[in-house]
């Protein structure tokens, strides 16, 4: 029996429809081997990996073209965060049915946001699952060799810098539940849907990586709440940190809600998660250009604290210098 002759599965016949068209690169062998290949050209390799699951990730109603995006954009954050450029990433899916009307609009986001981040599709798998839905993709980054920037690293005196803005995802996974902040804003649809927008579609900062490559001394992206993913970065450094609370930058619609007290601040800084802004410890003599290299990337960073001697975890002191006790410090899944 020849190539042709043979007959094609419904996995083969998925993923020729839907994944082929975004696979561009020349190393993946237009989705037809069991690998794809990435040259380094004297760079190394960044390499991350991160899976959505139905339930935790995500709900069950989300519509599928955000899936999509977060799925991958959620890795475009970490590589960012590393100072290096997207490469192409491989995509596992597990899926309970192949339907056409969650299948084509997936596959159209996710090469619309490939194109557009400039990663391309180079393999993956399909499963099928009586279970949750689940979306894993492994995404690959460029950067000098030697160059990647490390959770460790920092060192007493640096800057602690955030892109964007804290707690809106939290905020809008409550919206999307129904919860006390959909409540709180129930007359404000502007401000329901820009917080349920950045819990489904997060916005990586990935023109932001050569300044962060350039000037940073340690970074990491926040995926679980700004206090415990300070806390890990202060801990691979070994370093302790002062965070002034009041300079944490705030959207309006969190804003609005902490000044109408419908929300504390603790939502926002510790038990949050799912911003994926990146986080920062810079030099001190490094600040200047940082903050004009983050000008011209057209994103916007802000100073919101400083690193110290010792490994105490970080204090987090509201606008009086009165340290916050916080009672948790980050989203775990156990």
């Amino acid at each position: 029996m020849t190539q042709s002759d043979k007959p094609i599965s419904g996995e083969d016949s998925l993923i020729a429809r839907y994944f082929k068209p975004l696979a561009t690169d020349p190393g993946a062998f237009g989705l037809d081997d069991d690998a794809a290949a990435l040259r380094a050209d004297g760079e190394d390799i960044v390499v991350t990996t991160d899976a959505i699951v139905e339930g935790v990730h995500f709900l069950p109603d989300d519509p599928p073209d955000t899936l999509a995006r977060k799925a991958l954009r959620v890795n475009l954050s970490d590589i960012a965060a590393k100072g290096a450029v997207p490469a192409g990433f491989v995509l596992t899916l597990a899926l309970r049915g192949a339907e056409e009307a969650w299948l084509k609009p997936f596959a159209r986001a996710l090469g619309e946001d490939a194109a557009d981040f400039g990663c391309p599709l180079l393999g993956g798998d399909t499963v099928s699952t009586p279970g949750p839905l689940m979306i894993s993709i492994t995404a690959f980054g460029r950067v000098p060799q030697g160059m990647m920037v490390h959770r460790a690293g920092a060192q007493a005196g640096d800057r602690v810098f955030v892109t964007g803005t804290i707690g809106d995802a939290a905020l809008g996974l409550d919206v999307l539940q129904g919860g006390p902040v959909a409540a709180a804003l129930a007359d404000d649809v502007v401000g329901r849907d820009f917080l349920a927008a950045r819990y489904r579609v997060p916005q990586p900062r990935n023109a932001l990586a050569k300044a962060v490559r350039t000037h940073a001394s340690a970074a990491m992206d926040v995926s679980d709440g700004l206090a415990g993913d300070l806390t890990k970065l202060c801990a691979a450094s070994g370093v302790a940190a002062v965070i002034n609370v009041p300079s944490v930058p705030l959207s309006a619609a969190a804003a609005g809600l902490l000044a109408r007290k419908a929300i504390d601040i603790e939502t926002l800084v510790a038990a949050g998660g799912d911003d994926y802004e990146l986080l920062c410890a810079v030099p001190s003599d490094h600040v200047d250009a940082f903050l004009r290299d983050a000008r011209q990337a057209k994103i916007a960073v802000t100073a919101i604290g400083g690193l110290i001697a010792g490994s105490s975890p970080p204090s987090f002191l509201d606008g009086q210098g009165r340290e916050l006790k916080l009672k948790r410090l980050s989203f775990s899944h156990f």
